[in-house]
């Protein structure tokens, strides 16, 4: 008997996907398998938990299990499992939709990708390995009971535009995922998916270390042609991360991960790890080879997988990992926590927390060995996640020198290659105390800033920070080997020698005095926009720059603030004069000559507009400087 049956319409993101599955963009198809293993046994782990911590729920624990069928008469293979199960909601949910954002996203880099393992690794980011069986079956029926629930659901789908759901009355808790195999003779069909051999091959490859039995009934005939069937375990069930590192290859390493992560490409490195005494803990820790595309997403789940004596606890760990190592997949398994522990109690325990230190230590020396003994893949590393990592300068005080050592920054050293700090200092010229840095939005504004013509002229080597997140480290970090962060667009900057000093002391005090009138004139009618008006050290061809005092924050830290909602104060700034500059000396003649005041007064408008064009700041009448900037150049003609 069944009830409630209806046709529901794929999300149009979903669709395309689905199409893009039926058509095989994939070059080994036999990775469905390992997809439904994988979403068998992650069931198997919640179900376990869950009657754990809810003692009201009756369910029987006692031979949990993922079972394989094949039917080759009619031609289909199907993944049951006895664990948690879905409702009729979670169903339409989970599989009708593709309930992520940045699917779109996807989809565009799909197409533009011309491999098809191109392709493949892009859809493991996304982890809707369950339309991975599109690519072997033209109709896919789903069967699945809720723990707890009396009513069960089925699901079908021919991979088109539509889904049908119903209500039935009796099935099995689980769920059972049953593909209707396309025929042996069509050409894509390299594989008969109902042989023994086949599936064999499939869950020993990819499937081996997975914690639950993985049954298949197979039959035997003996000396005499008499046929029996038996029910055989295909996997060993061995956890990866309890054998010693020596006897596990790399390649069961990378299945794991694949596992874990949903990432159809390899990790770029393996941390494996064990420590013993007075409070015990095994863990297997990966660092993926690409970032996710969720990485910097405010809903993306992050944390390791917890364990406790092999007992799978929680799927996302954060009090395991810190935020800004996100990225990190793997398992931790304890010896001595509560198998009844919760977030509440993580947040608290002393284990963990130690747990915690140890391995983010373990992490940061990882990628410090790679920095200094694998370069190539560092540079992806630090490509790929060197962004989030910086994040962590922020907040992990304990692991700041170290988060530094291993950062690499682009600089006017060299286009083409990052810097390291170290690699910096040792660069630096004699007598330099700090280290420069602008920061901005790309690499050309910053290079093409004012603020640079100075120290470009004098040969120092400045970092170009980029990344949002360098707005905010470089005011939260003291120093770096004893040398302070110096950014070039705040504060006073003095290049010259004690013996250029010298020479220039006069000319300078002369030049303080020939201006004098027109900064304090300027700092007047200007008032409304910068806070005082002076001459710069900092200038070679520009006519004005645009400049902070010590302690305030860079306009982009300040539009960062608003855009977050955060009332910031309007900061004023210091508008700089190059006095050498044909604009300024004009400018400065004209005042002393008692010129037209409005003209003069228009100057003073223009120049400081164009100093903060100069920095890719925003001007606040775009409409009335650019009126101003035709009607002096008419004038001109």
């Amino acid at each position: 008997m069944s009830t409630g049956v209806e046709t529901f319409e794929f999300q149009a993101e979903a669709r395309q996907l689905l199409q893009l599955m039926v058509h095989s963009i994939y070059s080994n198809k036999d990775i469905f398998l390992r997809e439904l293993i994988s979403n068998a046994s992650d069931a198997l782990d919640k179900l376990r938990l869950e009657a754990y911590t809810d003692k009201d729920l009756e369910v029987d624990t006692a031979d949990l299990h993922i079972e394989v069928e094949v039917d080759r008469e009619r031609r289909t293979l199907t993944v049951r499992d006895n664990g948690i199960g879905m409702s009729r909601d979670e169903v339409i949910i989970l599989i009708g939709t593709i309930a992520k954002s940045g699917t779109a996203e996807l989809l565009q880099k799909i197409r533009e990708t011309k491999d098809a393992g191109g392709s493949q690794e892009l859809i493991g980011q996304f982890g809707v390995g369950f339309y991975a069986s599109f690519m072997v079956a033209d109709k896919v029926t789903l069967l699945t009971r809720r723990a707890g629930e009396s009513s069960a659901t089925r699901w079908e789908s021919d991979g088109g535009a539509t889904y049908v759901v119903e209500t039935v009355d009796d099935a099995p808790q689980g769920t059972s995922v049953t593909l209707h195999l396309r025929p042996e003779d069509q050409e894509d069909q390299l594989f008969d998916y109902t042989a023994e051999w086949k599936i064999r091959e499939i869950v020993k490859r990819y499937s081996d270390f997975i914690a639950w039995p993985i049954r298949m009934t197979v039959e035997k005939t003996d000396d005499e042609g008499k046929t029996t069937s038996e029910i055989q375990t295909l996997n060993s069930m061995k956890a990866l991360w309890a054998r010693p590192r020596d006897e596990v290859k790399q390649d069961e390493y990378n299945e794991f991960y694949r596992h874990l992560s949903h990432d159809w490409t390899d990790p770029l490195e393996t941390i494996h790890m064990r420590a013993e005494g007075t409070f015990e803990y095994e863990s297997l820790l990966f660092i993926p080879s690409r970032a996710p595309y969720d990485l910097f997403m405010r809903n993306a789940k992050r944390g390791v997988q917890l364990y406790v004596k092999r007992v799978f606890i929680m799927d996302d760990c954060q009090e395991l990992m810190p935020e800004y190592l996100r990225f990190v997949k793997g398992v931790v398994d304890a010896q001595d926590l509560s198998l009844n522990i919760s977030r509440e109690i993580l947040q608290q325990d002393r284990h963990i927390q130690l747990m915690r230190r140890r391995l983010v230590r373990k992490v940061l020396s990882t990628v410090k060995d790679m920095q200094a003994n694998h370069a190539e893949r560092y540079q992806t590393f630090w490509q790929e996640f060197g962004r989030a990592v910086k994040e962590g300068l922020l907040g992990d005080f304990d692991n700041q020198n170290t988060i530094l050592e291993i950062s690499s920054f682009a600089s006017t050293h060299d286009p083409e290659k990052l810097t390291t700090l170290a690699e910096y200092v040792a660069r630096m010229k004699e007598g330099q105390t700090e280290i420069y840095y602008m920061t901005g939005e790309s690499r050309s504004m910053i290079e093409n800033s004012p603020h640079m013509e100075a120290f470009r002229a004098k040969g120092y080597e400045v970092l170009l920070l980029t990344d949002p997140v360098d707005e905010m480290w470089v005011d939260a970090v003291p120093n770096f080997d004893g040398k302070r962060f110096q950014s070039i667009a705040k504060g006073q900057v003095d290049l010259d020698t004690d013996e250029e000093k010298e020479q220039a002391g006069a000319e300078r005090e002369q030049r303080e005095k020939d201006f004098a009138e027109l900064l304090s004139w300027l700092t007047g009618t200007l008032g409304e926009q910068v806070k005082e008006v002076r001459l710069s050290s900092r200038l070679t061809t520009s006519p004005a720059c645009i400049v902070g005092d010590a302690e305030d924050i860079t306009p982009t830290l300040e539009k960062m603030y608003r855009a977050m909602g955060q009332e910031v104060p309007q900061v004023k700034r210091i508008l700089e004069l190059n006095p050498e500059h044909p604009l300024v000396t004009s400018l400065r003649d004209a005042h002393n000559d008692r010129k037209d005041d409005e003209t003069l007064a228009e100057t003073a408008e223009l120049l400081y507009g164009m100093a903060l064009l100069a920095e890719g700041g925003e001007l606040g009448d775009p409409a009335r400087f650019t009126r101003l900037l035709a009607d002096r150049l008419a004038r001109t003609l």
